[in-house]
């Protein structure tokens, strides 16, 4: 993918094909930003990607931290009713979910897509599986010496959860990065598009140009791929420790 990318134009498509450019080339780059004006989407999925990922991370950390320490009536019951719901497919609440934003006036804005990314039952279970290897006595040291409930939650729990938060960061980036379905169904301005839903538009328009279309699928793999790399010791550290039981 990305050779072609780097490819003169029909190159990439010839027979035999090349493996290797025999030219290296950034044409196609900035024509994608240049004269198709991708920069726009680029700019709208990295906005979107950031700020799901940093609410989703504030209200799942809450909850799963929440369902690990805190006792209240019904948390074994309202937990595992939440773990059921995995296992519907996101399409069923596609329909329900579009026409509650509707309600709300949020279609065609950027809170049409933020507003479902704002907690999953996958953070809050990956979350609480993780905030239940906290000890409880070091918790109860805290309140013993003043702290109130969200200073704990603040200071000692989000420190000691960290591994577990990057971890549900890169899903959540990544996630929200790549989701094409979600932005399509409720973004129907051209200047709202994120960048998925920008290429695929311009896959229609420009369906023969295989170079463009490999260096538009490099735009967009690129971010999750440095993302990964440079929180990859958190996110395997993150994986390790979520499976912890109870």
């Amino acid at each position: 993918m990305l050779a072609a990318s780097v490819m003169p134009t029909g190159e990439a498509s010839g027979v035999p094909p090349r493996l290797v450019p025999s030219a290296v080339t950034l044409e196609h780059y900035r024509a994608l930003f240049a004269r198709l004006h991708l920069t726009r989407a680029f700019l709208n999925s990295a906005g979107l990607a950031a700020a799901v990922t940093l609410v989703s991370l504030l209200f799942n950390s809450m909850a799963g931290y929440g369902f690990a320490k805190f006792r209240f009536a019904g948390r074994d019951r309202l937990f595992r009713l939440l773990l059921g719901a995995l296992v519907i497919p996101a399409q069923v609440a596609m329909l329900p979910l579009f026409l509650m934003l509707r309600a709300l006036g949020v279609i065609n804005t950027y809170w049409g897509v933020v507003i479902p990314g704002l907690a999953s039952v996958f953070g809050i279970f990956l979350v609480r599986q993780y905030a239940l290897a906290i000890p409880d006595s070091l918790l109860d040291a805290a309140r013993v010496d003043g702290a109130g409930e969200f200073r704990i939650y603040r200071s000692l729990v989000l420190f000691l959860c960290a591994p577990v938060l990057v971890t549900l960061a890169v899903f959540t980036f990544m996630g929200t990065w790549n989701d094409f379905m979600w932005p399509l169904i409720v973004l129907a301005d051209d200047r709202l598009y994120t960048l998925p839903v920008a290429l695929a538009n311009l896959a229609g328009e420009h369906v023969q140009d295989t170079e463009l279309m490999m260096a538009g699928a490099v735009l967009t793999v690129l971010p999750v791929v440095l993302l990964f790399v440079f929180l990859q010791r958190y996110y395997v550290a993150g994986i390790m420790s979520g499976g912890v039981k109870e």
